[in-house]
């Protein structure tokens, strides 16, 4: 353990301890998986938002290897409507595929440290891209619920990041560059992937906002001034963690509601909810058509 020293970070939660914490979790999950040679080694993995489960529909039925993440040493476990919370690794064309069927959210009380902690890990294992996916607000106007916004840039707003603290200097450099987070390759096959999907693909900014209160009225205002075209409670952070390993990130918002400063009424979580699927059904189209792109023989 480091000694305590100025500054130190309220949760205990960084510098060695922290890299011993992702350790830990990061060998639980490579026994399971080596456990099963053929979904050993997965290259590729997806962080799934509100609704979006139905992904594990492109995995083959057999093989998989299930992981709560309760079972998970040092991991946070979502209590969030929508969220699975369990890990699933299994193959689509022939290759190993890593699933995080939901997310911790910092907004539940973990620090960004901590809501990333598995995320870490399972980068740790060899990951080389992350696919991320997550519900949020149309601040756009011209955006409609039900439709899907893939990634171009993203703001945090959280007031927090996972990288304060001690850097762990086995894992990437102190100063990450953030300029093109979201990989143009990457964007430009996902665009051409929905094109033969036959399916509308926005593109915009997405901001990170600390919640778990929805947005006022005068801060969508804000938000809209300052170019934000989608807003939510997550991915920023999980950017920022895969971009300090090195790690290709795409990401996608499915819009489940309308985030405009004059909208009529107000915006709950079952709404979110209710939307989702609709979402999730276009997405998973895009995902389809995507998947040999991303998969490390076809990069």
């Amino acid at each position: 353990m480091e000694p305590v020293r100025r500054g130190a970070l309220p949760d205990g939660l960084y510098g060695q301890e922290l890299e011993r914490r992702i350790d830990e979790a990061a060998a639980f999950i490579s026994e399971r998986l080596v456990a099963v040679p053929d979904v050993a080694r997965p290259r590729l993995a997806f962080v799934l938002g509100s609704g979006l489960g139905g992904v594990a529909e492109l995995l083959d039925p057999e093989p998989r290897v299930r992981i709560r993440y309760g079972e998970i040493p040092n991991v946070p476990a979502s209590e969030v409507a929508g969220h699975a919370g369990e890990l699933i690794c299994g193959l689509a064309h022939g290759m190993p595929i890593l699933l995080l069927s939901g997310r911790a959210h910092p907004y539940e009380g973990w620090s960004h440290r901590q809501a990333t902690l598995l995320l870490r890990a399972c980068l740790s294992l060899g990951i080389e891209t992350l696919v991320l996916t997550n519900a949020a607000g149309g601040v756009n106007p011209d955006f409609e619920p039900g439709e899907v916004m893939l990634i171009a840039d993203s703001v945090n707003l959280s007031g927090d990041t996972p990288l304060i603290g001690p850097n762990l200097d086995r894992f990437g450099q102190r100063f990450v560059p953030m300029t093109d987070a979201y990989d143009l390759t990457l964007r430009a096959r996902a665009r051409e992937a929905a094109g033969r999907a036959g399916i509308t693909l926005r593109e915009g900014v997405y901001v990170m906002l600390s919640g778990p209160s929805y947005e006022t009225r005068a801060e969508l205002r804000l938000l809209r001034t300052l170019g934000i075209d989608a807003v939510g409670l997550s991915t920023v952070h999980e950017v920022l963690v895969a971009r300090h390993m090195g790690v290709r990130v795409l990401g996608f918002s499915l819009i489940t509601n309308k985030a405009t400063a004059d909208m009529e009424g107000e915006v709950s979580h079952e709404e979110v909810l209710e939307m989702g699927p609709i979402g999730a059904a276009r997405l998973l189209g895009v995902i389809r058509e995507l998947l040999h792109d991303l998969l490390p023989e076809a990069g």
